[in-house]
């Protein structure tokens, strides 16, 4: 190992697997994967930390950790019980939504309940308009709200005020009176968490904020003092828009770790993909419990400042991902019209897949593979996890007979279903979002997702893929890559052509300032959310020096993204952000294997030389991923170890 201080950690804990990856100073890689642990996710990282050896836990190094703990928790219904504090006639606000149906042509579906209870909304006398005070808020309703908040004994405050974003006293008060009155209840104010305009999105966002804090917190606590017990110097957590978070600025920015698990897997493909020199890119990371496909266009991923996680709208900067039920351990099952269906429900680490022989009995994607002879059942999936074909069959029979199918049929329809579910969300983030996928390299990872790289591809008109090296663990190398890094916002809404000349400058000074107070020496990065006046949506472009280039990007970015642009229309900066980015590391891909060709339809993935010709149908396998090569698809080893394939 290198020094001490050089060594940094990347640990993505999975639905079935834990994967760990150690990056030296001079980026060599080293990986281990672990069954995960669900009673306890924590034990399963601490597990792969020792299996590693005694040289990792005593070096003072840095790790970098993806959670789902915040996910879960939206999903889940497990956060906190919060109060909610809105300007009086307003408590309603995020029942009222934004009057639309949650599926245009489905009637009877609604919008999942808010995160707070409508008898934990306390009207605040007060109101603040766009020019300043209307009705001012005063001390004794101030002693009024405080004593109703701790009435409710909540395990946390938001305060979510009208106009706050442009005016923020009134929220301040109120904060500062709850936090000197209730000191160990976490106390959100939305100026704090989203100072932008639309009141609905800024108060449901500070809502999720205030639902995650205590239990975010408490679980950063926990791994926190851990890592220090076993040695480690840093404890950072990865953010949903593809940064790093210190624990402390982690613990008062939950909402932001809503999509912190998948977002690994994005950076290490980008990384990969960067080797091989392409730079626009269809991510495909299935894992034992799920499939994420995501995009990456001109060596950036896709980022926007809009979405919904467990139907919840979280209006914070994230990586775009689109999540479907579709992992290894994904059970097949038969409905009651007798038609053959794969997940969503998985099978998980505990008991697994019926294959795995640790008591599931459920046929699975993983066991379906298993039957066709894509796994080879004498090539361990993790070090202590060799596949049980039998278990496999008997569990594929068994669906099939439900099904009126033979077990080879119905392992291919299991198969079939499963791709065509990814293919949906691969199509989600790119033809969905007006993204040609046919000019992109599909790159496919996690420890499945190897395995269905020419089929997806051949489903979406992709020519050209990627397998990357260490595909079963990219996720993990990408969080140990990640750059730290912090953002700030703020609401702008003025025409580029209102502007004075020094105004942008002069608008983002303060949040640049505030960027780096928490992470000196950052890189800088200035970005405009502008539209047309009118438009409901704003497109995220770099921030020139002059309002008038601001404008220019705006037009040339709406063209690509949508199409069309009227460079004659004026243009609206509506909200700025900025970038505050650290160094992050570079890992060293190299292939150092010398095997030259395949033998008998299978190679090792790991042990193959750089420039080894690949010509399909061929099964690699490897000691964290399985990959097929489909007939009608070439590949050649490059000199990282990675595979480029392309359609013949």
């Amino acid at each position: 190992m290198a020094a001490a201080a050089s060594v940094r950690i990347g640990i993505d804990v999975g639905g079935t697997f834990t994967d760990l990856v150690v990056l030296d100073a001079d980026g060599a890689v080293r990986v281990t994967k672990v069954r995960t642990t669900p009673d306890d996710p924590a034990r399963g990282l601490w597990q792969a930390v020792a299996a590693l050896g005694q040289e990792v836990g005593q070096a003072a190094a840095s790790l970098v950790h993806g959670t789902t703990v915040a996910t879960n928790a939206l999903l889940e219904r497990r956060g906190g019980r919060v109060a909610l504090l809105a300007t009086a006639g307003f408590e309603d606000l995020l029942w009222l939504r934004r009057q639309d149906r949650a599926a245009l042509y489905d009637l009877a579906r609604d919008h999942p309940p808010p995160l707070v209870e409508r008898g934990a909304v306390i009207g605040v006398a007060e109101r603040v308009g766009a020019a300043g005070v209307v009705t001012p808020l005063s001390d004794a309703e101030i002693a009024r709200v405080v004593e109703a908040t701790a009435r409710l004994a909540p395990d946390a405050v938001c305060v979510a005020l009208l106009f706050s974003f442009a005016h923020p006293e009134h929220e301040r008060r109120l904060a500062q009176a709850l936090r000197h009155a209730l000191p160990r209840c976490p106390v959100v104010a939305s100026h704090e968490v989203l100072p932008v305009f639309r009141e609905y999105e800024r108060t449901s966002t500070a809502t999720v904020e205030a639902y995650l804090r205590p239990l975010v917190s408490q679980y950063l606590e926990r791994i926190g003092g851990e890592t220090a017990r076993h040695g480690f110097g840093e404890f950072r957590v990865m953010a949903s828009n593809g940064g790093t978070l210190s624990a402390a600025q982690a613990g008062v920015r939950a909402a932001s770790l809503a999509l912190s698990g998948p977002v690994g897997g994005v950076e290490g493909a980008r990384l990969a993909a960067a080797q091989v020199g392409a730079r626009n890119l269809l991510t495909l990371d299935m894992g034992g419990t799920s499939a994420d496909a995501s995009v990456v266009l001109d060596g950036e991923p896709l980022v926007q400042s809009a979405g919904a996680v467990g139907g919840v709208p979280l209006a914070l900067p994230h990586v775009v991902i689109e999540t479907v039920g579709a992992g290894g351990g994904s059970i097949a099952w038969v409905d009651t019209g007798g038609a053959l269906r794969v997940g969503p429900r998985s099978a998980g680490a505990m008991p697994g897949p019926a294959c795995y022989g640790l008591g599931g009995e459920d046929a699975t994607v993983t066991d379906a593979a298993l039957v066709l002879g894509w796994l080879d059942p004498a090539h361990p999936l993790a070090a202590d996890l060799v596949l049980d074909p039998e278990r496999a069959r008997r569990a594929v029979e068994r669906v099939g007979r439900a099904a009126g199918l033979d077990v080879l049929a119905c392992a291919e329809g299991i198969v079939a279903i499963v791709t065509a579910t990814m293919v949906r969300a691969l199509r989600g983030v790119s033809v969905e979002r007006g993204v040609d996928p046919r000019g992109m390299m599909l790159v496919a990872f996690g420890g499945a997702g190897p395995l269905f790289v020419c089929r997806l591809a051949d489903s979406l008109g992709v020519r050209r893929a990627l397998i990357p090296p260490h595909a079963g663990a990219l996720s993990a190398l990408g969080l140990g890559t990640a750059k730290g890094r912090v953002e700030y916002a703020a609401s702008l809404h003025r025409r580029a052509d209102e502007l004075a000349p020094g105004a942008i400058a002069a608008a983002f000074e303060p949040l640049e300032r505030a960027a780096l107070a928490e992470l000196p020496g950052a890189a800088i990065s200035r970005i405009a959310e502008c539209r047309y006046p009118g438009q409901g949506y704003e497109v995220a472009v770099g921030a020139a020096e002059t309002a008038g280039a601001t404008a220019a990007a705006f037009h040339t970015a709406h063209e690509a993204r949508y199409g069309h642009a009227d460079r004659n229309r004026p243009v609206e900066l509506v909200n700025i952000r900025v970038v505050a980015t650290a160094l992050g590391v570079e890992p060293s891909f190299a292939a150092r294997g010398t095997a030259r060709r395949p033998t008998g339809g299978r190679a090792p993935l790991d042990e193959l030389a750089p420039g080894t010709d690949l010509e399909g149908p061929v099964v690699l396998d490897g000691r964290d991923a399985t990959a097929r090569v489909e007939a009608g698809w070439r590949g050649r080893v490059h000199a990282t170890g990675a595979i480029c394939l392309e359609r013949a």
